[in-house]
């Protein structure tokens, strides 16, 4: 979840002044699928990917996170006591730690902070609901695209040519995880859309030359930027 203006603010000062800072390395586990949910982090710097393993044992990663973002937010106010999801550090990252219940109290003082936490709480269940309709109903190729336009939306800086320049660097066996699928798949078709001048890549990083092409192959419907995101 990602907090903006004034409500970022204040959520932010929580944590900074009741939390506890870490700082973590690149490819360590912040928590585990399974483990109980104690606390939650606020990301002031670097990106942390979360993910779920499915039914046939594949990685999907639900999302990337970067600053000023919220993991774990998933068990607050609830009687979810373990994560669902694993938290892992893409890059070297520092975060703000607070226990749930320190939280849950500090919300509970400041009724109206907790309701507009709750809106952007609800605006990312939206973001997931929406992710997982795409990657059920439009399959593999669908899934890759509308990856793509997420990742346009998030992380995207336009070019004086049109084009958009993802300012993010993913493998594709990272990519392949946010779609559930092989890496030989999206080898195959990163490789023909690069053929067919959709995109170009170099050095992990992707830069989108037809964006409208993408959308029209999965119909897309244009929802708000705020739910077509990937962090």
């Amino acid at each position: 979840m990602v907090l903006k203006d004034s409500t970022q603010e204040k959520i932010k000062a929580l944590f900074q002044n009741n939390g506890v800072f870490i700082k973590v390395n690149k490819d360590s586990k912040i928590f585990l699928e399974g483990e109980r949910a104690k606390e939650i982090y606020y990301i002031k710097t670097g990106a942390i990917s979360i993910s779920q393993e499915t039914e046939s044992g594949k990685e999907l990663t639900v999302r990337i996170c970067g600053p000023d973002s919220i993991i774990g937010e998933g068990s607050l106010f609830c009687n979810l006591t373990y994560f669902s999801m694993t938290a892992k550090v893409l890059e070297s990252s520092t975060l703000y730690v607070l226990s749930r219940k320190s939280l849950e109290h500090l919300l509970v003082e400041q009724p109206q902070l907790m309701v507009e936490y709750m809106k952007w709480l609800q605006t990312e269940n939206l973001k997931y609901q929406s992710r997982l309709r795409d990657l059920v109903l439009n399959g593999k190729k669908g899934a890759l695209f509308s990856t793509l336009i997420r990742l346009t939306n998030t992380y995207g800086k336009p070019l004086e040519d049109g084009s958009i320049f993802i300012d993010f660097p993913l493998t594709n066996s990272e990519i392949a995880n946010l779609c559930a699928t092989s890496r030989e798949m999206i080898n195959r078709m990163l490789n023909d859309l690069k053929k067919h001048h959709i995109l170009s890549f170099e050095k992990g990083y992707i830069t989108i030359i037809d964006l409208q092409y993408l959308k029209d192959e999965i119909a897309c419907e244009n929802c708000p930027l705020q739910i077509c995101r990937i962090d």
